[in-house]
């Protein structure tokens, strides 16, 4: 480069020098923020998909599940309900970055919740994805045969209902890790994790789902459809409430806590 590009070139670096980087706060703002739009996408997807309004029953014939599907009424909204309801599953992945960020600034002389809850964002939403994928598939053909009909919807409610051992790990982690911050000022207040053991403790049973055909541990029963999915809407609106709570006290200029660095 010659002596008179150079000297066009420094003050565009100078500017860029002097301008004021954005703060961590920022782009947890801009994640916060993505909170009221989950909200939507899963209220819509809920009572957008026939089969949530009134839980289908685990019990129902192939041919009573095929004519659900072919049903022209039912069919759209299931198809348009799914292609939502997988929005809602990506949409959980800023609200678990925050969470992840937050156990960093704990005073824990280890990164190991951080690692923990980090899968634990990974596996969640995988597991919504892969039940939405399900029903998509079952109303993408509804003409085949009643049986294959049945099996596929099978798999979208098992799914659905019973993966929630990724949900029950993330709320015990984030509990633990909170437990476990020692700062005078702690990034959440214990009743924050005395919260998350609750939810973990409410949806244990949608794990056994596969075990009933009918009563309270059946899909469209008391625990793993009802207690499961008001757990999972609590929990999002509590801890949305909660980082909100904390990401504007520390950009109002509240000390921040210790960051652990993750090597």
């Amino acid at each position: 480069m010659s002596d008179h590009q150079g000297r066009h070139a420094a003050p565009e670096v100078s500017m860029t020098a002097n301008s004021p980087a954005p703060s961590p706060e920022t782009g947890e703002l801009i994640l916060l923020w993505t909170l009221p739009v989950l909200a939507v996408l899963w209220i819509s997807a809920f009572f957008l998909f026939p089969g949530f309004t009134h839980p289908m029953s685990p019990a129902l014939s192939a041919d009573q599940v095929a004519e659900f599907y072919r049903n022209p009424a039912n069919l759209t909204r299931i198809r348009y309900s799914m292609v939502v309801f997988n929005w809602f599953g990506v949409g959980l992945i800023p609200l678990l970055t925050l969470l992840v960020m937050q156990i960093r600034r704990m005073a824990h002389r280890t990164p190991i919740f951080s690692y923990a809850l980090l899968c634990c964002t990974a596996g969640g939403p995988t597991m919504f994805l892969v039940a939405n994928l399900f029903w998509l598939v079952a109303a993408f053909r509804p003409e085949r045969d009643p049986a294959l009909t049945q099996l596929l919807n099978d798999l979208a409610w098992v799914t659905f209902s019973g993966g929630v051992p990724f949900l029950v790990a993330q709320s015990v982690v984030l509990a633990l890790a909170i437990y476990l911050d020692r700062q005078a000022q702690p990034v959440f207040r214990p009743w924050v994790a005395h919260f998350n053991v609750l939810v973990a403790v409410a949806l244990t049973p949608a794990a056994f789902v596969g075990l009933a055909l009918s009563g309270p541990m059946a899909w469209n029963g008391l625990f793993p459809f009802w207690v499961k999915n008001i757990a999972i809407g609590v929990w999002i609106v509590v801890m949305g409430v909660v980082l909100a709570r904390v990401i504007y006290r520390r950009r109002a200029g509240e000390p921040a806590p210790h960051m652990a660095v993750i090597a």
